[in-house]
């Protein structure tokens, strides 16, 4: 599952730098996690190190982006993979 930010959020700056898949960027108003990079962490921490941070406890799981242990897992695979040289 790609975990979402909510309204809640108070733009502290501290979710952005500690994710490790670059998920997070700042939206039109609060931050936000783009869930085809977003992989809670997994294959990096036992856990999601946004939430870990976060000081206001605005960041939750996104019930419209579900995904297994094996999806998440998969997705880190893909994102950490070395780029192929030309």
């Amino acid at each position: 599952m790609a975990l979402k930010i909510t309204e809640l959020c108070v733009n502290c700056d501290v979710c952005e730098p500690v994710c490790p898949n670059k998920a997070i960027s700042m939206g039109p108003e609060i931050y936000e996690i783009a869930p085809a990079r977003c992989t809670e962490c997994v294959g990096h921490y036992d856990v999601p190190q946004c939430i870990e941070v976060c000081p206001v406890e605005c960041i939750f799981v996104d019930p419209e982006h579900t995904e297994t242990q094996d999806e998440l897992l998969h997705k880190y695979a893909v994102l950490t993979q070395p780029e192929k040289s030309a």
